[in-house]
């Protein structure tokens, strides 16, 4: 697929195999000339509306939140939606990573694009050249209700458009009234409801999101793999992944595991010769059933995402052919704090079934020596590695209890439920980062397991891995310093590329 150099912003809906090509052709984005009618159109009657109009308009030439009885008057507007994003700038915590802030700021344009915020065309024109120039606002991960949308994370993102908050340019942090300056750039001043359509929305939420199933789907491959890899070492048996199993239980991810395991497998010697045992573990027989179900889980979390994303989350929503403007809530995120947390759910099990596969291979069984090493007792080899698998897939236990469960009132009683999807969406990259920790664990043993099968010949998908990771990680002949080998094996995963085709 040829690169794409520049993606116009409102030329169509955004999905998530487009938004994983946009990051990684390091595409720039460009304001369609339909966007920016929309917008401008939207814009010319939401000015007619305050100049014409007496009746309050919520955000508009009201407060916020409790305050929304509090009337403003015309004169004040603009110091209105700025006071909106400085005092709601409290994002606290450790600061995202800037691929979120890139996705954030690329879900806000193309929310705005849709023509029912009611923002100046120079403001998303702004937005997209701090994306085009890689300025990334400094927000932290913490401090959003993702109730009233994403307020605190999106205030610290959109402060430096009115000369505040700090940015990180070209590796150094800068205030926002230096990077203007920097680049020659004015401050935005905010028209009526602006800062409003900036803050509200659930652009924190998605962005948290969709990083997480590009690191999510990543793991689903490698677990395949490396689930594989442990079946081999096992000398385990292939009938549970034929496809006249998954036939008669069609659930689409499970028929398109066993799919890519027989694919994985293809041309083994040791999956081909005779078993003396007539069924293997659970986590070893039940892999298309388990990796399956967090293959559909995933699906559908990207299924509801591509609505959210595609959607106006922001409040209050202006419709000028209609003559409208509706306060409402769309800014809610209980539709994808709730994906979020299955999807937390879905992954930590991938975890939970690969450390029972490494536990099976150190048991000493089916040949193997116990603990994986040629001389045990001497030696403890992989005894321990399976020690820290398992304490990373508890802790994804806490994680993956449900933060959708809870609200807290806020805004003196306005806000009375609140989602806590932003919570649902971060602690989803705690449960990654552990993730990682143990198919590094599963790659070592497997590897080291197969290794104990020789001279027989595994597929020769997974003697080509086999090859690149014992350039980089030995078998294990006698102990060595686990933690070095762990950390090797995670540097061999952040830089192999799984293709299963």
């Amino acid at each position: 697929m040829n690169k794409l150099e520049t993606y116009e912003i409102g030329s169509g809906q955004l999905t998530y195999d487009l938004i994983e090509k946009i990051l990684k052709d390091n595409s720039r984005l460009s304001l369609s000339e339909e966007a920016r009618k929309k917008i401008q159109h939207c814009r010319d009657f939401l000015d007619k509306k305050t100049d014409e109009n007496t009746v309050p308009v919520y955000g508009v030439t009201t407060g916020f939140g409790s305050l929304c009885n509090k009337h403003i008057s015309r004169q004040d507007l603009t110091i209105l939606q700025e006071n909106l994003v400085k005092s709601h700038s409290c994002s606290i915590g450790t600061p995202v990573d800037k691929t979120v802030v890139k996705l954030m700021l690329l879900l806000k344009a193309h929310a705005l694009s849709m023509g029912f915020s009611g923002v100046q065309v120079k403001t998303v024109e702004r937005i997209l050249d701090f994306y085009n120039n890689e300025i990334y606002p400094v927000v932290y991960d913490r401090g959003s209700l993702g109730a009233s949308g994403d307020l605190a994370p999106l205030a610290n993102l959109f402060l430096p458009l009115i000369g505040e908050g700090e940015v990180m340019f070209e590796g150094k942090r800068f205030s926002g009234r230096q990077i203007l300056d920097i680049f020659g750039w004015e401050p935005i001043t905010l028209q009526s409801k602006e800062g409003l359509a900036l803050l509200n929305g659930t652009q924190f939420m998605s962005a948290n999101g969709i990083k997480a199933l590009i690191d999510g789907w990543h793991l689903v491959n490698c677990f395949d793999l490396f689930g594989a890899m442990s079946l081999e070492a096992f000398d385990g048996r292939i009938e549970p992944f034929w496809d006249c199993i998954q036939q008669v239980r069609p659930h689409p991810g499970q028929v398109e595991t066993g799919k890519v395991f027989r694919k994985i497998l293809e041309g083994s010697e040791i999956i081909r010769r005779e078993k003396p045992h007539v069924q293997d573990p659970y986590s070893f027989r039940c892999i298309p059933q388990v990796h399956g179900a967090v293959k559909d889980a995933m699906h559908h979390v990207t299924e509801v995402l591509h609505i959210e994303i595609n959607s106006v989350t922001d409040n209050p929503t202006v419709f000028p052919d209609e003559d409208l403007v509706v306060s409402g809530g769309n800014f809610h995120g209980e539709p994808i704090a709730l994906v979020f947390d299955y999807m937390g759910v879905a992954l930590h099990e991938l975890g939970n079934i690969s450390e029972r596969r490494v536990a099976q291979l150190i048991l000493g069984l089916r040949g193997l020596p116990e603990f994986l090493v040629a001389k045990p007792g001497l030696n403890s080899g992989f005894m321990i590695p399976q020690y820290a698998a398992a304490s990373v897939v508890s802790q994804n236990k806490m994680y993956a209890w449900p933060a959708s469960c809870d609200s807290i009132v806020s805004s003196n009683g306005q806000e009375d439920l609140v989602s806590m999807g932003a919570n649902s969406a971060t602690k989803l990259h705690k449960i990654i980062d552990n993730l990682k920790f143990v198919a590094a664990i599963e790659l070592m043993n497997a590897a080291q397991g197969i290794d104990f099968r020789r001279p027989l010949k595994s597929a020769p998908l997974i003697e080509e891995i086999m090859k690149e990771y014992r350039k980089a990680v030995p078998f294990v002949e006698d102990d060595v310093v686990m933690e070095e080998y762990i950390k090797k094996t995670m540097d061999f995963l952040d830089h192999f590329d799984i293709v299963i085709e």
